[in-house]
């Protein structure tokens, strides 16, 4: 920068000039007295040229002064500032004086003090409301008027990748909206319209979400919205399940009441003419109040479970001889009906170190129950049981029970093991009582969780069905001990 252009410099050259004018107004007006004192013209000369020299340099060594006590602390501090303004808030200068410039540096230290205090403030509110974000299981995004995203968390940066991905249908209206995703576009634009918090569900890709969406007020207008969403798929499948499970317990035990009561009612009006009708009347009453009992049972049961109120006794099982007390339970239906039923003699012995004996032969019936009813004469059932190795290390004991029965359609398979799902749905309940209750397999998978093992279905339709259970050789649990459970 040019010296004429600094404080110093146009002091500098306002000092010169004021000496010029002084020194020019004493030539002037004292030259008269000068002649009389000097009569040499040189002398005068020489006066006059002293005198200039004298007051440059008084004013030159003013003017490093001034560069000293005034320009050089004004330097310092604007690059100070310059610092500042780059990121450096705990930048300082240095106090030199305690004149104005001295409270001037004062002052900045004392400004960039204070604002290195609200930058580290900020700092940390903004790291606090991140790990807030992060840490919440809801997925949380904020948009601006356009659309576009401003903040997100991890799980809403999840979503919107999603979402982005699928091609949605816009019907309302509401395209050209950014980032917004297609199923919040609707609630978007009426946020932004109304300036209120609106609360909707969405259904997208067999998902429930609930989506609360809160404008961003700025000084004239909505600057954007947040939206918060929680997948409450869960809650709407339980919700469903339960208004189902309602719906299905009337079902199934209005019928035999229905039937209960009609009989009964034919008893008392003597409509059965013969003791042979009586007796059969009698018999269907019997039939269908066992068919109440076992259903009450089976609730009572997988109510239990799955409250975690069951106890189970847990001790070593051997495999083999669970297997034949069930085979011996089952053979005489077999014959009777003329189905073929094995089962696998193991090489080696195959025991389960903690195990209820009681619950693993109650799946066992469940399921060979279940396979006797879809299977036709001639067909075969079968048992078996092997040792693996699991895929994280140790043993696992696969038991499996197939059948050629009807099958399960693939559409079907996922919801075998729900309270009262029936895959056949034109199935007719048998006449002396003895159909299912439609709660066998979710005992099953009950019981089965509670080993710390897994079910699983294959089935095609035609050709018969397979149900593999995996359960652990050597589960950590004390032999004999009784242990609730909740699965």
């Amino acid at each position: 920068m040019a010296i004429w252009r600094t404080v110093v410099g146009k002091l500098w050259l306002t000092i010169i000039a004021l000496v010029a004018v002084v020194i020019t107004t004493v030539g002037l007006f004292l030259l008269q007295y000068i002649d009389l004192q000097f009569a040499d013209p040189n002398k005068i000369k020489h006066l006059f040229i002293y005198t200039g020299v004298v007051g440059f340099l008084l004013t030159t060594f003013f003017a490093f002064f001034l560069l000293t006590k005034i320009t050089q602390p004004l330097r310092e501090m604007k690059e100070a500032a310059d610092r500042v303004a780059q990121g450096e808030y705990g930048t300082r200068v240095a106090i030199r004086s305690s004149d104005e410039i001295g409270e001037l540096a004062n002052t900045f230290n004392q400004m960039a003090s204070e604002l290195d205090t609200l930058i580290r403030d900020l700092q940390h509110e903004r790291d606090h409301l991140s790990s807030v974000l992060r840490s919440m299981t809801d997925a949380v995004i904020s948009f601006d008027a356009e659309g576009e995203v401003i903040l997100t968390n991890p799980q809403g940066e999840h979503l919107v990748e999603a979402w982005s991905s699928v091609d949605w249908e816009d019907e309302s209206g509401s395209e050209g909206y950014g980032q917004v995703p297609g199923p919040l576009r609707e609630t978007f634009r009426n946020v932004l319209s109304s300036g209120k918090e609106l609360s909707d569900k969405v259904h997208v890709q067999n998902e429930v979400w609930s989506v609360a969406m809160t404008p961003l007020a700025g000084t004239d207008a909505v600057r954007g919205a947040v939206a918060v969403l929680r997948d409450v798929t869960e809650e709407f499948r339980v919700d469903k399940l339960r208004k189902d499970f309602v719906a299905n317990v009337s079902h199934e035990i209005r019928t035999p009441l229905s039937m209960v009561q009609g009989y009964s009612e034919a008893l008392l009006d003597d409509i059965a003419a013969s003791p042979e009708e009586r007796r059969e009347l009698v018999q269907v009453i019997h039939d269908e109040s066992l068919r109440m009992g076992r259903l009450v049972k089976d609730l009572l049961d997988l109510a239990r479970m799955e409250a975690g109120h069951m106890e189970m006794n847990f001790q070593q099982v051997d495999v083999d001889a669970l297997m034949g007390r069930v085979y011996r339970k089952f053979s005489a239906l077999a014959k009777d009906r003329g189905i073929a039923l094995a089962k696998s003699e193991p090489q080696e012995a195959l025991v389960l170190q903690a195990a209820d004996p009681d619950r693993l032969e109650q799946v066992l019936t469940n399921l060979l129950d279940n396979a006797f009813r879809h299977t036709p004469a001639g067909a075969r059932i079968r048992m078996e049981a092997r040792r693996k190795e699991a895929p994280r290390g140790g043993d696992v004991l696969e038991l499996a029970v197939s059948d050629e029965g009807a099958g399960i359609p693939a559409e079907d398979l996922p919801y075998i093991f729900e309270r009262f799902y029936k895959a056949d749905k034109a199935r007719k309940r048998e006449s002396n009582g003895s159909g299912g209750t439609g709660l066998g397999l979710a005992i099953v998978k009950n019981i089965v969780q509670a080993h710390q093992g897994k079910i699983r279905a294959e089935s095609e339709a035609g050709k018969g069905t397979v149900f593999t259970i995996d359960l652990p050789m050597s589960a950590k649990r004390g032999s004999g001990a009784k242990a609730s459970f909740k699965a």
